[in-house]
């Protein structure tokens, strides 16, 4: 008896959508960063993501596991990066360093949006827009310009929004029959 796999997809969009979000009214000055943005990082943004990866392997979608394992495991990097050094248990890395890492992430990032080309337009806006925020958020750590930081965190809100309207397109989609909200 074979039976018919859920979509896993808008669960990991989703997961990455409000975590991108939340991450970037911080970055764009509208709240401090709390623990209301690190709990979604490790548990929505991280685990959430890693669980819809290993589903995507289960239906065979290797775009889907390597985007959603890596973006989760980003998340829970980028709170093991600053939770760490605040329990003790690693330095503070050196100055400028975090551009680095968002660079290396932004190159990663580029990489899936080409891979999406060939597909629908709310997976070339959601690539598109996040290797743009990788890009933006280096150059802030790098030149530490809050003009930087600020328009990142705007241009972050869109991102994660557009994987937002994504993930709700997908359910929506499925769940009617037809499409309710266009993806491209």
């Amino acid at each position: 008896m074979e039976g018919k796999l859920a979509n896993p997809a808008p669960l990991g969009l989703m997961g990455f959508g409000m975590t991108t979000v939340l991450l970037n009214i911080h970055n764009a000055g509208f709240y401090p960063l709390g623990s209301m943005v690190l709990a979604m990082g490790m548990f929505y943004g991280g685990l959430a993501q890693i669980l819809a990866g290993l589903m995507e392997f289960k239906k065979g979608n290797t775009f889907g596991l390597t985007a959603f394992t890596s973006y989760g495991c980003f998340w829970l990097s980028l709170v093991g990066i600053l939770l760490m050094p605040k329990l003790g248990w690693s330095d503070v890395a050196p100055e400028g360093f975090m551009g680095c890492y968002l660079l290396a992430w932004g190159g990663f990032t580029l990489f899936m949006f080409l891979a999406t080309l060939g597909g629908h337009t709310a997976s070339k806006v959601v690539f598109g827009t996040l290797t743009l925020l990788f890009g933006l958020l280096a150059a802030h750590a790098w030149t530490e310009s809050a003009l930087i930081g600020r328009i990142a965190g705007y241009e972050g809100i869109v991102c994660g929004t557009s994987a937002c309207y994504q993930a709700v397109a997908e359910v929506l989609n499925e769940t009617y029959g037809r499409t309710i909200l266009p993806v491209g």
